[in-house]
């Protein structure tokens, strides 16, 4: 435990972030994973779906909860794989 009141409040703090980044990113993740359901089992609604997942990554990284590249490579793998899908029926 912190002996130092600033210390305190940077528990408090650290705490209060650490529960919003978590729902940020697991929201992100679990956008990717029905994206990639979707595409995978050639649903009609996967855009959608890629679109749902690209906005919570958006969202992930304009709060600093993931890095704007890490986004940026999860958005661009997802695009690849639905381009793929749809080249391959």
């Amino acid at each position: 435990m912190p002996n130092i009141k600033s210390a305190e409040k940077r528990v408090r703090q650290t705490e209060k972030r650490r529960v919003q980044n978590r729902v940020y990113r697991v929201s992100a993740r679990s956008a990717v994973k029905k994206a990639r359901v979707a595409i995978d089992t050639s649903n009609p609604e996967s855009e959608q779906a890629v679109l749902n997942a690209i906005q919570a990554l958006d969202k992930a990284a304009a709060k600093g909860t993931i890095h704007a590249r890490n986004a940026a490579r999860r958005k661009s793998r997802l695009m690849a794989h639905l381009h793929k899908m749809n080249a391959a029926e």
